[in-house]
């Protein structure tokens, strides 16, 4: 028994560097590169102030979350800890709704991938470039788990590179007028097209929901802690970078995009990152970074295969899911069947890129924002009972703190319900509600059913 359990354990071959790169990776994608284009719709150039509360909100679930991987890595993450201090019905369903929550990402990043495609050939239908980088994607997470790590660094990379290189470029033109001319910008445009709140606070509340499905990613520091060499040294150290360079990059590139450009002129038809590039008469460099936009599509949709394979294979140690999920490859140590499985649902958005085109990006995204957003109420509220049970003496020894406990939980939790409240004045987003009780009662008759 001890052999098989051993055969069945994850490898550990990540790196600090490779650590903070799936962490960027999974966070800097389609929210930032195509996403926020309906953003900034909604609440033009006060779309920083709806980036900064969100992005504090991410913090404290960032650093909840570091306190208890830091104390007990694991690679089932929020699966575990649930099981540890909620129980076996909560360690079930948020371990399940994880996976859920990773399988609509990953649907979601599969779709924009055909639209930044079709850039270059608007004739290739979305739904065969979505097969074919679901085929390359699940062969990359069937190798070890050390050569993953090197994809994603190098992936993860090229985003970061070519964010700072957009926002150099960007300061460039504000302040020199290239590409206008030779007359600066400025910022003029942050203010001129009705003003820095043109729809007022109703509008920043509104992209709180499209803001949050942008930061879904970040909690994958979690995810890691079991295939991680020194957890206790490099958790700690990529949730606090990790977090405010996300913020850096978020609000900076994107007060740089609506001071090039006015912020109602943003169509949404591809990423606006290229179509200012386009807009101002920078064509070579719009193709390069529509290059970088489909590159930073596939590390997210990467990530989060790689963290769906993790969650089953953990739910299956638990035996909240079918024993063969728990399987590894010999050589590579990857979770094989989990990975499968989980590729094999995603590739559903194949499907629905067949027979709804125009409308599968929208759904798919609602969908993993409201999971996204149970999962982080799972993490905070996991928290809260973990520092319940391990009493006051213990938590004083903690080396990784969560700020402000227990305040800092109740400000989170409420901020997420009204998320999720905000999310029912939205029509696309409607769906998603409609969907969530329907997938928790799933999940309680699945408990109910491997009980007995």
């Amino acid at each position: 028994m001890e052999r098989n359990n051993r055969s069945n354990d994850l490898h550990k071959g990540l790196k600090n560097r490779h650590v903070q790169m799936i962490a960027l990776g999974g966070a800097i994608g389609t929210g930032l590169f195509y996403g926020s284009a309906s953003a900034i719709g909604l609440a033009g150039p006060a779309i920083s102030l709806a980036y900064l509360i969100g992005g504090l909100m991410i913090y404290f679930i960032m650093r909840a979350l570091g306190e208890l991987s830091v104390d007990t890595p694991n690679s089932g993450s929020i699966s575990y800890y649930a099981y540890e201090n909620l129980g076996d019905f909560f360690g079930f369903f948020s371990g399940w709704n994880y996976w859920f929550n990773y399988v609509a990402v990953t649907m979601a990043e599969l779709t924009v991938v055909g639209i930044y495609v079709q850039y270059w050939f608007p004739d290739i239908p979305t739904w065969v470039t979505a097969f074919a980088f679901l085929i390359l994607i699940t062969c990359v997470n069937l190798l070890s788990v050390k050569l993953f790590g090197e994809f994603e660094f190098y992936f993860a990379l090229i985003k970061v590179v070519a964010i700072i290189g957009m926002i150099i470029l960007g300061l460039i033109i504000i302040f020199t007028g290239i590409g206008n001319n030779g007359v600066p910008i400025g910022f003029s445009n942050l203010f001129d097209e009705g003003g820095f709140l043109p729809n007022g606070m109703t509008g920043v509340l509104l992209s709180l929901v499209l803001v949050m499905f942008s930061f879904g990613g970040v909690e994958l520091v979690g995810i890691t802690g079991g295939e991680v060499d020194t957890p206790k040294k490099t958790i700690p150290k990529a949730i606090n970078q990790v977090v405010y360079r996300i913020l850096i990059f978020y609000v900076g590139a994107l007060l740089v995009i609506m001071s090039i450009f006015p912020w109602n002129q943003i169509d949404g038809e591809s990423s606006p990152f290229v179509q200012i590039l386009d807009g101002i008469g920078i064509p070579a460099a719009a193709g390069i970074l529509n290059l970088v936009v489909l590159t930073a599509a596939i590390s997210a949709h990467n990530s989060s295969l790689y963290s769906n394979g993790r969650m089953l294979h953990s739910l299956a140690k638990q035996g909240n899911a079918p024993q063969f999920l728990q399987r590894v490859g010999t050589r590579t140590g990857a979770p094989v069947p989990a990975i499968l499985l989980s590729s094999g649902v995603a590739g559903i958005a194949v499907i629905i890129n067949f027979l709804f085109p125009e409308k599968v990006f929208s759904y798919v995204m609602a969908i993993a924002t409201v999971a996204g957003i149970i999962n982080w109420i799972m993490i905070v509220t996991i928290h809260l009972a973990f520092r319940k049970r391990i009493g006051k003496k213990a938590a004083s020894k903690l080396s990784f703190k969560m700020p402000l406990y227990p305040l800092s939980n109740y400000v989170v939790l409420l901020f997420l319900i009204a998320v999720i409240v905000i999310m029912g004045f939205i029509p696309d987003y409607r769906l998603a509600l409609y969907i969530l009780p329907i997938w928790v009662l799933i999940l309680v008759i699945g408990y109910n059913l491997k009980r007995k």
